[in-house]
């Protein structure tokens, strides 16, 4: 099975490192640095995933594919 994807960005308005999977509702994390929020978020995805089969909830498969951008 792939990965689900992951984004991490620095937020202005909480002064630190925000990471989401965009596949899994509601799924994110906080970080000092995007390190700590990878961390965590990993963290929250397990527990997403555990808590979704318990609950027999549907487990959507990673779709999510970023728009890569080339620099010139």
């Amino acid at each position: 099975m792939k990965d689900y994807h992951i984004n991490i960005f620095y937020s202005d308005e909480d002064k630190g490192y925000i990471a989401d999977i965009p596949d899994l509702k509601y799924c994110s994390a906080f970080g000092n640095t995007p390190e700590e929020a990878l961390k965590e978020v990993e963290i929250a995805k397990k527990l997403w995933l555990e808590t979704a089969k318990k609950d027999n909830k549907a487990i959507p498969e990673p779709k999510y594919k970023p728009i890569l951008y080339q620099i010139s």
